[in-house]
């Protein structure tokens, strides 16, 4: 029954080759459909010097370890892909990719959009497959501009939000880019180039940089070594954020416990656990301003005028922390990197202008690293404007996905690695794993109304530590605690440690999940 159904994958990245992995496992057809030429998806686009951000012990498969001979615990970029290609190899996942082919649109036929909205069950049935509804899936041969059309039973989207739509600001007339005599580039645009090309384009160059998260700090780092002190690039940045030293004791002793979440509130939590998280709230905020003052100190955050003003807390809980590259401090005091805080700025003719200034910071190149808009990438993909709607949240609100899988009025169809946790590989596994179980007829969902109650509560409690960043939906702060809602829905049991205390206190990590006992 299961070789009679054919599932569509959208995206060969990380999340996409495991749920191929996955639905092959339970005897499914999968089709996946990736637009590159290649695997890996975002880390195939990424400037030549940057690393994992996340210890390879967190970001590893759990049924398929690290080479010995990677002894780094935060390899470099090409090691990563070597290690995602080895994957994909060992699985024999290859022969089921059809490469440089656009997903054009997926549109869901058989069932009308107004009998859908009387459904009290997912699909209207509570199974993941019906005999009355496909996908029409329209694909796009980049190589030949031909379109194909496929009707395949279940679609599951992991096109990602790193990558795709650029997030540029918005600019009032006379005042964008458009008057700068310089070169404008995304940070995507910077990373689609080979490793030759990207270092021609800095070179010799005055490069101003938007941004302070991840890939602003990677480019900064690759402008600082080819550029010196003769030409240093600039770092423009609204707000500063909480970076971690690499190796930092706290995030290996305390963030991936149960004794952390314990002092976190949760959804379904009860009474009791409810109770807990209050009373050690007072801790919990002693522990984050200890690590502040660690890393305050450790990095001479203060000396540069880059303490944020706001708690550690929210940049974990909505996952704006990240990895600081070696060195960069260390940069900033040669003179190789200059920061510049500008909550407002506009462009002229010779660089960027910060409001309330008077002299404009010259450059001859900017390079906005200011992130993506992947809610647009997975929306448009909808025919049905139903759907889009549906697939987009609200502004006060993150996507709506019961178990960050499945929208709960969208049948036949899951969404993976678009909310966020701190390891990929590690989110995007138990998803999938998950997902597997729910196709291959394991467990049901609950009615319609029941997800949206649970997705609304969800919302809630994260709320109450993301702050503004919320729209950004991240589990990181509670990935133990959705971990267990998986294993329960599984059948496993998610206690994945030997006594009580080692499950208190012991990290977590992907290989606690690799099989279900």
């Amino acid at each position: 029954m299961a070789m009679d159904r054919q599932v569509a994958i959208v995206g060969a990245g990380v999340s996409g080759l495991i749920a191929c992995k996955y639905v092959l496992s339970k005897g499914f057809r999968p089709i996946v459909f990736e637009t590159e030429g290649s695997i890996g998806g975002v880390w195939n686009k990424m400037v030549e010097t940057t690393t994992l951000q996340t210890p390879k012990d967190l970001y590893v498969f759990s049924d398929f370890p690290w080479p010995s001979e990677v002894k780094e615990p935060f390899p470099a970029r090409d090691k990563v892909v070597d290690y995602i290609e080895s994957y994909a190899k060992h699985f024999d996942l290859l022969k089921h990719i059809k490469f440089n082919t656009k997903v054009v649109s997926v549109d869901f036929e058989g069932t009308s959009e107004e009998e859908m909205q009387y459904w009290s069950l997912w699909n209207g049935n509570g199974e993941p497959f019906s005999n009355k509804g496909k996908w029409k899936v329209i694909v796009e041969d980049l190589k030949t501009q031909s379109s194909e059309i496929y009707q395949v039973d279940f679609v599951i989207l992991c096109v990602g939000q790193f990558s795709g739509v650029a997030n540029i600001p918005d600019f009032p007339p006379k005042k964008g880019p458009e008057v700068f005599n310089g070169k404008v580039v995304h940070a995507m645009d910077l990373a689609a180039m080979d490793d030759k090309e990207a270092a021609e384009f800095i070179k010799d160059k005055k490069i101003i940089i938007v941004g302070f998260q991840k890939s602003a700090l990677d480019i900064a780092m690759e402008c600082a070594a080819a550029n010196g002190v003769e030409k240093p690039c600039t770092v423009m940045y609204r707000t500063a954020h909480w970076k971690v030293p690499r190796n930092y004791p706290w995030f290996v002793s305390l963030a991936f416990t149960r004794y952390a979440e314990l002092m976190a509130h949760k959804p379904g939590e009860g009474f009791f656990l409810s109770l807990l998280a209050t009373i050690l709230t007072p801790l919990r905020w002693f522990y984050a301003k200890r690590i502040e003052n660690g890393i305050k100190k450790k990095l001479n955050l203060e000396k540069f005028g880059m303490v944020p003003n706001y708690s550690l807390l929210q940049d974990v809980s909505s996952c704006m922390i990240a990895t600081l590259p070696d060195k960069f401090y260390d940069k900033v005091d040669e003179g190789k990197i200059k920061l510049k805080k500008a909550p407002n700025f506009s462009f002229c003719p010779n660089g960027i202008l910060v409001d309330g200034e008077t002299t404009p910071v010259e450059a001859d190149v900017v390079i906005f690293a200011t992130g993506y808009r992947g809610e647009n990438k997975l929306r448009n993909i909808f025919v049905s404007q139903t759907f889009q709607k549906l697939i987009a949240g609200t502004p006060d609100a993150a996507m709506p996905i019961y178990r960050e899988c499945i929208q709960p009025r969208i049948p036949q169809l899951a969404v993976i690695g678009f909310s966020e946790g701190f390891s990929t590989i590690w989110t995007s596994e138990m998803r999938c794993r998950w997902l597997a179980e729910l196709l291959d007829g394991t467990f049901k969902v609950p009615s319609i109304k029941e997800m949206e109650k649970d997705v609304a509560e969800w919302d809630e409690k994260l709320k109450l530590y993301c702050g503004s960043y919320y729209r950004k939906k991240c589990i990181g702060g509670l990935q133990i605690w959705h971990n267990d809602q998986l294993c329960k829905d599984m059948g496993w049991n998610p206690k994945r440690k030997k006594g009580f205390f080692a499950e208190l206190f012991e990290n977590y990590g992907p290989l606690d999940y690799a099989s279900p006992s």
